[in-house]
This record gives structure tokens, C-alpha cells and sequence, in this order.
């Protein structure tokens, strides 16, 4: 196995184009680390013409997987959680190439796990958790009680996500064994919600008067990021402002969700402007702090 592995890396690493090379071995029989896969080759560019290349190599029973990404493309999967994985790669692969120090940089930022990225974090848990928790909430009201049940389950491992960046460590792939030990009060929600004998609708609705309770209280630190960029102008923002924001725009989430709900929880102000320029006079609504 190890001269197929020497074999590939060598090929890797003779590539000008490759900037970075880390190698993840498989730790148990199947490993989901490496998705079943004796090893995980991640292979780092500057430029990847193709994003997220992936290809498959076999010999004597051994198999390899090369995943190749673009710097900013892995940055996005870590600061999204596009792939919770690549955190773990990360740590606990081996730099076999870093011809930039990216990869080792990267792995210093992850350990460090500094304020701004927690407040990357905590606003994209938030908006994910938010969808949830509303959309399990409407469906209980309408009596679909299965799909309330599914959505308050993703829900609630979005408040595990919030739980453990709030103690500044990263949400890994196996969130529920994670929060065990971070915050037992969140897994005993998780565990009143899949094992008690109650029915599901009363099980639904105890979830949801936690989130209600503890978590939407939060909606102000978990948004800061948010919040502080309305407060470094006094002219308010339109939607696609923050949408496209440079800070806001590669974090991806739902921004009308979260600022109706920042609104009606009086942490921001819509501000409505009229546009003169036609017989209409369309009133387009901003936003600014308060």
C-alpha cells in the first residue's frame, strides 16, 4: 500500500499547478472520514479550472480518492460547512506538500479559531436553525406533524452547532456524541425528541418552546456580524447590498429571513425610501441599526 500511495503523491506533487497536498488515512474498517476509502489525497490549487475534481484510483484491493479544490473554494467550505468534513481533513491529515503554506496557515487558523470566523459561524447556524425552527412551527399549526418533527430535528442540530462554536470549538461531523459533552441540556432535548414516549406532537412542542426560550434569545449575538455591518454607515442597506456585502456575501444565507425576524425583534430598523424617478413612486424598504 505504501509504495501505490508514494507512487500517486509523487505524480501529484510533479505538478507546477498543485500548491498544497494532504493526506487522510482511514482510521476504522470504514472510515466516513474518507468515505469508506483506505486514503483521501486533497489536492490544493490556486486556480482549479474545475472546482471540486474527484477521481478514483484501485490496485491489489487498496483504493485512493483525489478530491482537487481551489484555496478559495476550501475556504468556502470551511467558513459555509458546505463539507463539515474538511475540518477534520485538515487537522488530522498529513501536509505532504504545502508550497505556500496555506494548508499549514489554515490549520493555525482552525486552531485558533478566531472571533471573526465564530461570527461567520454562528450567523450561518443561526439562519439555518431559523428555517427549521419556523417551518416545523407552521407545520405543527397546520397538523403535519411528521414534518415538524423533521424539521425541529434539523433544528435542534443547528442549536448543538451554535452550542459548541459558542465554547469556541468547531461542529464536527458527529455533532450529536460532540454535544454530549459540550452542553448535555441540548442532548437531552435531542434525546426527549427522538426516544420519549409522549406523542409526537407533544414532543414537537416542547422542542420548539426550548428554541423559543433559549436560542431566539440569542438571535442578537448570534447575528452581530450582521448587525455591525448596518452600524458602519448611517446610510441604510438595501437587500442586495447585504446580500452581496464582501463580508456577508460568501457566507450564503437566507438574509431576507433574517432581517424580517431582526426587525420584529427590534435589533435592526426598516427604513422606507421613495423612488421619485417614475409615476409609481415605488417605496423600496433598507435596512439600518437602531
Amino acid at each position: 500500500m505504501e509504495n501505490f500511495i508514494a507512487t500517486i503523491q509523487q505524480s501529484i506533487i510533479a505538478d507546477p499547478k498543485v500548491t498544497g497536498l494532504l493526506v487522510v488515512h482511514k482510521t476504522t474498517p470504514f472510515s466516513p472520514l474518507v468515505d469508506g476509502f483506505d486514503a483521501l489525497f486533497l489536492v490544493v490549487m490556486e486556480q482549479a479550472s474545475e472546482q471540486n475534481y474527484i477521481n478514483h484510483y484501485s490496485k491489489d484491493g487498496l483504493a485512493i480518492q483525489e478530491r482537487r479544490i481551489s484555496q478559495a473554494a476550501l475556504w468556502q467550505w470551511i467558513v459555509t460547512g458546505e463539507n463539515r468534513s474538511i475540518i477534520e481533513w485538515i487537522l488530522q491529515g498529513e501536509i505532504c506538500l504545502d508550497r505556500d503554506t496555506f494548508l499549514e496557515s489554515t490549520r493555525h487558523r482552525l486552531l485558533e479559531f478566531p472571533l471573526d470566523m465564530r461570527e461567520q459561524k454562528l450567523l450561518i447556524e443561526f439562519s439555518l436553525f431559523l428555517r427549521r425552527y419556523l417551518q416545523s412551527k407552521q407545520y405543527l399549526k397546520n397538523g403535519h406533524h411528521l414534518d415538524a418533527h423533521s424539521n425541529i430535528l434539523e433544528a435542534l442540530h443547528h442549536w448543538a452547532g451554535i452550542a459548541i462554536i459558542e465554547q469556541g470549538y468547531h461542529p464536527e461531523v458527529t455533532v450529536w456524541q460532540q454535544i454530549k459533552k459540550i452542553n448535555p441540556g441540548v442532548y437531552k432535548l435531542y434525546e426527549e425528541l427522538t426516544l420519549n414516549e409522549e406523542t409526537l406532537e407533544q414532543r414537537v412542542q416542547l422542542v420548539l418552546l426550548a428554541c423559543e426560550f433559549n436560542v431566539m434569545s440569542k438571535m442578537a449575538d448570534c447575528c452581530r456580524i450582521l448587525i455591525k455591518t448596518l452600524e458602519q454607515r448611517e446610510l441604510p442597506f438595501s437587500p442586495m447590498e447585504l446580500k452581496y456585502h464582501p463580508i456577508l456575501g460568501p457566507l450564503h444565507v437566507d438574509m431576507a429571513l433574517l432581517l424580517k425576524q431582526l426587525v420584529k425583534r427590534g435589533l435592526i430598523r426598516e427604513v422606507i425610501t421613495v423612488d421619485h424617478g417614475d409615476d409609481s413612486h415605488s417605496f423600496d424598504v433598507r435596512y439600518t441599526s437602531v
